[in-house]
């Protein structure tokens, strides 16, 4: 964000207003505000008769009083004209029309939508399943089930045909038959007729969250009545119930079967395995072996190490159980077959079950992705609802209701034409946000083309409807969170202020100083005294741990030899037994040995740390005075700080500032209590 660079260089010379840089970590369990006591303000000073208040201004400089490490800067006459300089670069960008510029509302626009998440979430709801979430995370279920297919938008009498259905299949397990059995039968879950409905050990966050929440209630042993989810109607059993194994990294070595039934491949196969196995056991390295004879091709070139994983995570619970079978790191398994062929697995690293603090993070994006969030996003319409008033014309909704036709499943309604009828309101929150029968009407063509699959026409309308009420309810809570929460005003104000004058300094004080030559010139002229060289040698610097290596360099540099011969000399293809430097630097500097005298000519060996140097000097250069080129850099960055200096003074006479001082001596008598 370029804001960044914008404090991070303005801190010495302006006052630092960092409260935008990053989002408050605020969360609201509902969004409901309980007044804060009205501080007492008074005006502090104007700026061309605009008030500033003395409440900002006591914030900002508690706030920033320990981010300030120039102590001028915390004394409060000083603080003070630093504060009316940020506030008049503030006054001059809108007064040149740089909060019209796009790219600046849009970056402010992005900012304030990522601020505002914070304040448009249930926080008490996501503790709670954060919570819940952690619990099960602690024990894999082993479950089966039986689908009964049924769409999320089936009609009624659809959706009852599924449930009856599923209630039967329950009873047929109640009774006494075998619950594989009735699921190869029944389930409409394709992988039914091969598992017989079984979906081996699962933890959190696998399963949607409905199937979920009835697998870990369950008792095991025991048959779940009718799940709903968004597939359909789920039986489910409960068949073991274990503490989590955590996460395991393994290595394996595989030989594939082969993909007809062929018993001389097969039986290859597994004696390639068994081969292979034998060499471990020798002795032969693990690594080494994958690379050359594994055929899990995604694996073998990283000397078979797979990506960490924990139970249910793979398609062969026989592999799981037995990678999670080795105790200590370097442990092998016997060879083993699963439905991909044989593997003999090597344990890496196995972890425990995250702590709560270590989850935390991943499980809340996880939440936030997983149908949980839909949850959350309820309870809090649902807080909405009880802190606004919600009005809706029936009269008005009905009318809006009858333009809708069939048309609407095949993407191809048209809005009715203008009438003043849907130009009355449809829906009134809080008594002053008024939406139309018109704003529907475009809301309903724009889910059109999302794909509506609620049925009949009426019941889509009341769908659609309340789904556009719980919108506008959530958009007019986010457009007035800055009345709601003084906080997030303050933010965003010093947000709104911190890029404007960000592009206002880019504008008027770096550009100019980068492109403004003459002045640049002016300006190193009158302080070249600031801009010197130390004395300085153009050398070339050998270097290496080996003293010997080092000594041999020094007698070639004593015959005449350069660099290239040197280093063709004393380093090999295999090994670098000397390393140069060449260069003109500044004596004293960490980037020279120490030694005792400069002057042109070969150097004794000398010692510095672990390592031995010998230095070629070419020649010295006397201390003197830097060239502008060779102080570009500094010289623009004290330039831009020299503009900055004097740009205050003219914006003090450009805008009226007036101080009130009996209002400052009590701000200030208040400030050093």
């Amino acid at each position: 964000m370029k804001l960044n660079r914008f404090f991070s260089g303005l801190l010495a010379a302006s006052v630092v207003v960092t409260g935008c840089k990053s989002s408050k970590e605020t969360t609201n369990a509902e969004p409901v505000v309980t007044a804060a006591p009205a501080q007492p303000k008074e005006v502090l000073f104007t700026v061309n008769d605009k008030p500033y208040y003395t409440d900002e201004f006591e914030r900002v400089y508690k706030k920033n009083l320990d981010l300030v490490k120039d102590d001028s800067q915390k004394d409060l006459n000083n603080y003070l004209d630093l504060y009316i300089g940020y506030k008049l670069k503030v006054n001059k960008a809108y007064k040149l029309g740089l909060q019209d510029n796009k790219k600046y509302q849009g970056e402010l626009k992005s900012y304030r939508n990522q601020l505002a998440k914070n304040y448009l979430t249930d926080s008490k709801v996501t503790a709670e399943l954060l919570q819940e979430a952690y619990d099960r995370s602690l024990k894999e279920v082993r479950a089966s089930h039986i689908l009964i297919m049924a769409d999320e938008n089936a009609t009624p009498a659809d959706t009852l045909k599924a449930y009856n259905k599923a209630v039967e299949a329950r009873k047929r397990v109640l009774a006494g038959e075998d619950f594989g059995k009735v699921a190869a039968e029944l389930s409409e879950d394709p992988s039914a007729k091969e598992n017989k409905g079984d979906l081996g050990y699962f933890s959190v966050l696998r399963m949607v969250y409905a199937f979920e929440t009835a697998a870990f209630n369950t008792p095991k042993g025991q048959v779940s009545k009718p799940v709903r989810t968004r597939f359909g109607y789920h039986i489910i059993k409960v068949t073991d119930v274990r503490d989590n194994r955590g996460e395991i990294t393994v290595a394996h070595i595989m030989a594939m079967k082969p993909k007809k039934q062929d018993a001389a491949e097969a039986e290859k196969a597994k004696t390639k395995i068994e081969d292979i196995y034998k060499k471990l056991l020798q002795g032969e390295d693990f690594a080494a072996l994958a690379k050359q004879f594994s055929e899990d091709k995604s694996s073998a070139e990283k000397g078979g190490v797979l990506n960490t994983f924990s139970s249910g995570e793979l398609t062969s619970q026989e592999f799981e159980d037995h990678a999670f079978a080795l105790k200590n790191p370097g442990d092998m398994s016997q060879p083993f077959e699963t439905q991909f062929g044989w593997h003999v697995v090597k344990l890496i690293e196995k972890k425990p079950v995250k702590t709560f603090e270590q989850a935390k993070t991943e499980f809340e994006n996880r939440i936030k992705r997983d149908e949980r969030s839909r949850l959350i996003s309820e309870s809090f319409t649902a807080n909405l609802k009880k802190k606004y008033s919600v009005e809706k014309n029936k009269a008005t909704f009905d009318l809006a209701a009858k333009t809708l036709t069939d048309s609407i499943y095949s993407m191809t309604w048209k809005m009715p034409a203008q009438s003043a009828a849907y130009a009355q309101p449809i829906l009134t929150i809080n008594k002053d946000k008024k939406l139309t029968g018109r704003d529907f009407l475009n809301y309903v063509s724009t889910q059109q083309n999302l794909g509506i699959t609620a049925k009949p026409v009426a019941h889509a309308a009341e769908v659609l409807f309340d789904k556009y009420t719980n919108e506008q309810i959530n958009a007019y809570y986010n457009e007035n969170l800055e009345k709601e929460f003084p906080e997030f005003a303050q933010v965003m104000d010093e947000y709104r202020d911190g890029l404007l004058l960000f592009d206002l300094m880019e504008k008027e004080i770096w550009n100019r100083a980068k492109t403004d030559s003459v002045g640049l010139q002016q300006y190193y002229n009158a302080h070249k005294d600031a801009y010197q060289w130390k004395e300085r040698a153009e050398v070339e610097i050998y270097s290496s741990t080996d003293m010997k290596k080092v000594n041999e360099a020094r007698q070639l540099l004593l015959k005449g030899k350069d660099v290239k011969a040197i280093k063709a000399k004393l380093n090999t293809k295999d090994k670098v037994n000397i390393i140069d430097k060449t260069g003109t630097f500044e004596t004293g500097t960490d980037a020279m040995p120490k030694l005792t005298a400069w002057k042109t000519g070969v150097s004794e060996v000398v010692k510095e740390g672990n390592y031995y140097y010998v230095v070629k000097t070419k020649k010295v250069l006397p201390a003197g005075p830097k060239t502008l080129e060779e102080a570009k850099g500094r010289v623009i960055n004290d330039y831009q700080q020299y503009l900055e200096n004097t740009w205050v003074d003219d914006l003090k006479k450009e805008f009226t500032v007036k101080v009130n001082t009996d209002v400052f001596e009590k701000v200030k008598k208040e400030l050093n209590q």
